[in-house]
């Protein structure tokens, strides 16, 4: 069944008349009447009684006027869909963080896009960084908050975060009471440190802000989220150096010296495959590039 076939029936049944129905479609009334009779050809059912003064709806044709009209109204429902997904105006999005972004910029830059873009829905998922470049390769993720540096071949990564490093150690640590503690002053202390297995680069990345001040840090521990990581400088076990935003709920336990003289700083990114760049991709980094630049 022909769509233009449905649509000429439709006119012709509204206007009972196929001098003015093929006017409305800027048809011409040969080719009107044609599509009428092969749509009552293919339904095996006369849909009009015509002669030369008159043309009505046979009762097939009323019933079947009520499902064309709605027929019609879906494929418009169905268009539009298509032109909002197309768009990026609706849809879905799985996304994956690092823990350590949950603190300020995954849930600014999640209100500020569904502000903006409320029929998207978003599945956000904890995970390291490795574990997102791995599931945006075999596609369960569409986009994932990274540590960065990250360099992997097919990934494209926008910055949207950065700040300094901190030193972080225990009250009780005698360093504690140092006004300006530098990284040189910790050449010989035990690091507790996030795991190098689940972001590398950014385990070299603070670790070369030790290498620039003349020692390789002894790293006596790794954990898999910052958090744990200041829960066991807290209790004397090491001291770290991690990013300045993630010790700011747990200045009443540790000491906390603020690198802001320091060149490397701790960088988030937003994590794509390069060739599956949808609009609502673009949307979200629209919108996490804006997020950054109200931070910088």
């Amino acid at each position: 069944m022909d769509i233009r076939q449905v649509r000429s029936f439709i006119a012709v049944a509204h206007a009972l008349n196929f001098s003015r129905a093929a006017k409305q479609l800027n048809l011409s009334q040969p080719a009107l009447s044609a599509q009428v009779k092969a749509l009552e050809s293919h339904l095996n059912a006369e849909l009009l009684e015509r002669n030369r003064r008159s043309v009505r709806l046979t009762t097939v044709g009323a019933a079947f006027l009520l499902d064309a009209e709605a027929l019609l109204e879906q494929i418009r429902d169905i268009e539009l869909r298509v032109a909002s997904i197309s768009s990026g105006d609706i849809g879905h999005l799985r996304i994956g963080f690092v823990a350590s972004a949950t603190l300020e910029i995954v849930p600014a830059i999640a209100v500020a896009f569904r502000r903006q873009y409320p029929r998207v829905s978003l599945d956000l998922k904890n995970l390291p960084t490795v574990g997102q470049v791995e599931a945006l390769r075999n596609g369960t993720l569409d986009a994932g908050f990274v540590r960065m540096p990250l360099a992997e071949k097919g990934i494209s990564v926008v910055l949207v975060h950065r700040e300094p490093f901190a030193i972080v150690v225990a009250k009780s640590h005698p360093l504690a009471r140092e006004k300006k503690l530098a990284v040189s002053q910790l050449a010989g202390e035990k690091f507790i440190s996030y795991g190098r297995q689940w972001a590398p680069a950014f385990y070299e990345s603070w670790t070369g802000i030790c290498r620039n001040a003349g020692y390789m840090p002894n790293v006596v521990q790794e954990t898999a989220e910052m958090s744990t990581a200041l829960a066991l400088v807290s209790a004397g076990l090491g001291v770290a150096i991690v990013p300045e935003g993630i010790t700011r709920g747990h200045r009443g336990r540790v000491a906390v010296t603020t690198l802001r003289r320091e060149k490397i700083q701790s960088e988030i990114g937003m994590a794509s495959i390069s060739d599956r760049q949808s609009p609502l991709l673009r949307h979200l980094m629209g919108i996490a590039k804006q997020v950054a630049q109200r931070r910088f």
